[in-house]
């Protein structure tokens, strides 16, 4: 197959309008790109017919594919836990690698991920407990796991474990485990702080969680040992607080400036210098991201941080989110953007005037409120071929608009318009055999049902 009919297959396996036989027949397809194969197997609400085509499908690389498709129903990606492939269990078990932030990758159901935590390979466990999408209900059961890598993640429940089994973890086996239950149940016992801060391994995050002996906490000043970790620790004495705020080391002060009991004159008289860009991640605000009060300080703060913390939150209000649109931070902006539903316009457009480029391509086609009305009037002679292309989203475009920014001299321009419907089908018939708009023509949904069958007839997939 040649790279041109790959690239029309590669769209045709995208169209939504992709008929049924045709999609079964691009599925039981064993040749071809990686391209064609892993669209048409991350459509989203395959039919049963094609799940089971793609679970028996003799291309162990299809079979991945769907494995870690964000698209499909856990459900049916589960029915890959006994395959016989360990590459395609491990895919499984990993789950999707990339995701839209404003949504979740529902999680495999808890027998499963108790199949594959047991899989003979250990590549397959591996997968396992790196995911990034177990359930809160299966990380928590790992905690009585034989397997003591699996106890280090169940570690991660500690809050919600029955007290026998924080007191088991506390006392395990297992040097790594013990160590990762001490670092949470520290948080409230200065005795284990104390242990920890004696052991290389864990001694800066037992500084910055640890309920600390002021002596532990003074030696460490005195000593200037990990004092930018020491300096956000939540128990430290207000009178060391103030040390810290005069230390000469502009990360310890910056640390400080952070800490959530702040009042915000105190926090803002630290010295401290924040990047154009700086984006360091602030514990507490983190935690908090759906805590109406904890988005409430760091929003209304003055400090860059604290505020571009808050922007990663989907929860902000109304009002917050309005208040941080007023501060044309850059990072703000572009996590708004990624983040929260309703960012408002003016910050989508500023972040896709600074950006440009495949981020803004993406955030135009898939935030629900980038505008779309009027952009035909205020871009379709636009200097900037990046602008030029908004101007197909406009529900108010013509079809004589569309098909002049299908010979647009920007190449994205082009492809926008030749994925659009309201091409003229004279024009998205010769689109099709156009190299570099073969794929936005392919996906087009007015592609009529012979032309796709064409595609796959050229790029030579079996009846």
């Amino acid at each position: 197959m040649t790279a041109f009919h790959e690239s029309a297959l590669d769209g045709v396996a995208r169209n939504p309008a992709l008929p049924t036989p045709l999609l079964m027949r691009l599925l039981a397809f064993e040749g071809g790109g990686a391209g064609p194969l892993r669209h048409a197997i991350g459509r989203a609400g395959l039919p049963e017919p094609a799940v089971a085509v793609i679970l028996a499908h003799p291309n162990p690389r299809a079979r991945i594919e769907f494995a870690m498709s964000a698209r499909s129903e856990p459900a049916q990606r589960a029915r890959l836990a006994e395959d016989p492939s360990a590459k395609v269990r491990a895919a499984l078990a990993y789950g999707p690698e990339w995701y839209d932030p404003r949504t979740t990758v529902a999680p495999l159901p808890d027998a499963v991920c108790a199949r594959l935590l047991d899989d003979r390979d250990a590549s397959v466990r591996a997968a396992l407990l790196d995911s990034p999408h177990l359930a809160p209900s299966f990380v928590a059961s790992t905690a009585v796991h034989p397997d003591p890598a699996a106890r280090r993640i169940g570690v991660r429940a500690w809050d919600v474990l029955a007290p026998r089994e924080r007191s088991a973890l506390l006392a395990d086996p297992d040097p790594e485990v013990r160590r990762a239950a001490a670092l949470r149940e520290c948080r409230r016992d200065t005795h284990l702080t104390s242990e920890l801060l004696r052991d290389p391994k864990s001694e800066a995050e037992a500084l910055r969680r640890g309920l600390l002996d002021i002596a532990d906490a003074e030696r460490r000043i005195a000593g200037r040992t990990h004092l930018a970790d020491l300096a956000g620790n939540p128990s430290l004495p207000a009178h060391l607080v103030e040390r810290l705020a005069a230390d000469p080391d502009e990360a310890v002060r910056l640390a400080v400036s952070l800490r959530p009991e702040l009042p915000e004159t105190r926090r803002m008289a630290i010295d401290v210098t924040v990047g154009a860009l700086a984006g360091e991640d602030v514990e507490w605000v983190r935690d908090g991201l759906a805590d109406p009060d904890v988005l409430r300080r760091a929003a209304t703060s003055a400090h860059p941080l604290l505020r571009r913390a808050a922007a990663r939150s989907p929860h902000l209000p109304p009002g917050l989110l309005g208040l941080l649109a007023r501060v044309e931070d850059p990072v703000v902006d572009a996590r708004m953007a990624v983040h929260h539903p309703d960012t408002p316009e003016e910050v989508l457009m500023r972040v896709y005037a600074r950006l440009g480029g495949t981020f803004s391509a993406w955030m135009a086609e898939t935030h629900p409120r980038f505008p779309r009305e009027g952009l035909a009037a205020r871009y379709a002679d636009h200097p900037d071929g990046n602008y030029r292309r908004l101007a197909v989203r406009d529900p108010a475009a013509t079809p004589a608009l569309i098909e002049r920014l299908s010979h647009d001299p920007a190449v994205w321009t082009r492809q926008a318009a030749a994925g659009d419907p309201r091409l003229p089908l004279h024009r998205l018939r010769e689109a099709l055999h156009v190299p570099e708009l073969a794929s936005s023509a392919g996906a087009n949904q007015a592609l009529p049902a012979d032309e796709m069958e064409a595609v796959l007839d050229r790029a030579g997939v079996p009846a």
